[in-house]
């Protein structure tokens, strides 16, 4: 949440990023210009994030100090980073753009779209314009981010290792209290959380905040240095360190955030910010990687559920659903508890052991509508109890060197909003042919470093939508109308938030309206929708990026497919879009063109 880019490498893959072509010919002019400034900005991305290091599988030889450290969170830092952007645009628009063509041009308008938004909002707000405004919210700060990084990202197989880890959770105490500087400032200019996001981050942190020898901050490197034979008394070292630093600075957030519910109020939308207006169009620009305006987010929104909410209709009169809207056939849905498995461990384990069969089924069908595969194995786990109550599901990518797999990171809290009908295309969403398939194949691609790691979230969560319908055009719902409506179910998610993203931070609604709005339009238990809506809240315009995204990758598989009649091939289509790498919609255009030119001759 610290920064919109999201970038991603291996161990070993430095060498990719040689100044020469493909064939091995020397580079000239400004295509060596752009290859040496892309290995640039990926070295001093990874100066600046130490946690990226580690993620990448890079924290050793050269860079193995990184292990010892996490990013610097102050206001310095973020100056730091800030002039470090406005630096690098400078010195990609040196170079000449119209020398450049094919994937060269693509790369450099990549990283451009980049670079130049990223330095706009730095130039134009004095708060955050990366992810989220807010420093501390329910979803956002160190306390929420760096006790699952360093449980499930920072490897521990020597002693230096361990003793890496214990100086990163010193670190985290530092971070916090940075984080804190960084709240005052922005508090200054009138930049503060709405209540519930305060509320929200406070029961967050009280979960976190429980005695050492039950925190995982702690059990995490005595268990694992345990298991690997590491003498010395590490739970008692890290003790020391989380009662003495960790918790102290915790309280001092807590006692902030408690301080600052005076101040607050209950308004959702980020046009109550400084230039808020500017600020939220700022941010769709920035997620959705195009043009468009709220007012054609909320009509998109609007017309997708419409059609969506059509197709939902016939099959819920095929299960005998007749009466009520859409929204409210979904709500009787759930209250039928249908699909609905034990909230209790076993059931919970059974859960992941039935999604597992669902990615192996998956897995035997892709060839039919993919040419390339990914390499990286995936693995489904549960998000851990101490921060489930604010996290999401998601994924987390994969290192190349293979001492990491992706991740599929599912919450289960409570077994009755995760109901069995619309967990496949969850699964479909999260694991193949989504994320795991777009990030780890964008690892794995011949592409320059910095495009292999950086990700862009229209394309990223747009393919993940988009591949959720590929999975329905492949046929696998046919004959389960359920299961389908599980699909359908969660396009009409992403479509309600087009219509309550823009209604939030646009047309001024309360969180209470766009409540209501999300379950009218796809009927989730109202806990599950209110934290979809205090989600929206604080990360303006990212929940529009999924269906922005899809409609554009649709647009552009239809124009090839007008372009190419009978040598269309969705293999060949979907590795052109995925063998690219993440980037911009606007740059995702031109790969397309490319794609319909060569398949052409």
């Amino acid at each position: 949440m610290q920064n919109r880019r999201q970038l991603m490498i291996a161990a070993g893959a430095l060498a990719a990023l040689g100044a020469t072509r493909a064939t091995g010919q020397p580079m000239s002019g400004a295509d060596a210009q752009l290859t040496a400034l892309l290995d640039q900005v990926f070295q001093e991305t990874l100066d600046d994030s130490p946690e990226l290091v580690t993620s990448l599988g890079l924290d050793k030889g050269d860079r193995a100090a990184a292990k010892s450290q996490l990013h610097d969170a102050s206001l310095a830092g973020a100056a730091k980073r800030a002039a470090r952007t406005g630096d690098q645009l400078r010195r990609l628009k040196a170079i000449d753009r119209r020398q450049l063509s094919g994937m060269a041009a693509v790369n450099y308008d990549t990283l451009l779209f980049e670079l130049q938004t990223t330095d706009d909002g730095n130039r134009r707000f004095a708060y955050p314009s990366g992810g989220s405004p807010y420093i501390l919210a329910q979803i956002c700060g160190a306390w929420q981010d760096t006790p699952d990084f360093l449980d499930s990202q920072h490897t521990i197989e020597t002693r230096e290792d361990a003793q890496a880890y214990l100086a990163r959770l010193e670190a985290f105490a530092g971070m916090m209290d940075d984080e804190i500087e960084r709240v005052r400032h922005d508090v200054g200019l009138g930049v503060i959380p709405p209540d519930f996001a305060l509320a929200g981050a406070i029961k967050g942190m009280s979960v976190l905040r429980q005695s050492a020898d039950k925190s995982t901050l702690v059990l995490s490197v005595a268990n694992r240095a345990k298991a690997k034979g590491l003498a010395g008394d590490w739970a008692a070292q890290a003790t020391a360190i989380y009662d003495g630093k960790v918790i102290p600075a915790l309280d001092r957030q807590m006692a902030l955030l408690e301080s600052l519910k005076a101040k607050a109020n209950h308004d959702a939308g980020c046009w109550k910010l400084p230039d808020g207006e500017a600020y939220y169009a700022h941010m769709l620009h920035a997620q959705t990687t195009s043009n468009i305006t709220p007012a054609e987010v909320h009509k998109l929104g609007r017309d997708v559920t419409a059609e969506l909410s059509a197709r939902a209709d016939v099959l819920f009169k095929e299960l005998g659903y007749t009466r009520g809207t859409v929204g409210e056939r979904y709500i009787a849905l759930y209250e039928s508890k249908k699909g609905v498995y034990p909230n209790t461990d076993a059931g919970k384990t059974q859960i992941i052991a039935d999604l597992n069969k669902v990615v192996q089924a998956m897995q035997k069908r892709l060839p039919e509508q993919f040419g390339t595969l990914p390499k990286a194995p995936l693995e489904i786990r549960r998000i851990p109890a101490a921060t489930e109550g604010g996290a999401s599901t998601h994924y987390e990518s994969p290192s190349l060197d293979g001492s990491r797999p992706g991740v599929y990171w599912l919450n289960l809290r409570d077994t009755a909003e995760s109901p069995y009908w619309f967990l496949p295309t969850t699964t479909y969403h999260e694991g193949v042919p989504g994320h795991h398939m777009q990030i780890s194949m964008q690892r794995e691609a011949d592409l320059p470093m910095i495009r292999r790691v950086m990700g862009f979230g229209a394309y990223a969560e747009g393919w993940a939508l988009y591949s959720e319908q590929v999975v329905q055009e492949m046929g696998l719902y046919k004959g389960e109308p359920l299961n389908e409506l599980g699909y359908i179910h969660d396009a009409l998610l992403r479509s309600a938030r087009l219509v309550t993203d823009s209604g939030l931070h646009s047309l001024k609604w309360s969180r209470e309206k766009a409540i209501a709005e999300m379950r009218a339009i796809e009927g989730d238990p109202e806990p599950l929708a209110a934290q979809e809506i205090e989600r929206y809240s604080v990360w303006p315009g990212q929940a529009c990026s999924y269906m922005v995204g899809k409609v554009t990758i649709l647009r552009l598989r239809e124009k090839a497919k007008a372009a190419l009649g009978a040598k269309y091939d969705p293999r060949k289509f979907h590795d052109a879009v995925l063998l690219s790498g993440s980037m911009p919609l606007t740059a995702l255009e031109n790969v397309v063109d490319l794609y319909i030119a060569k398949t052409k001759g």
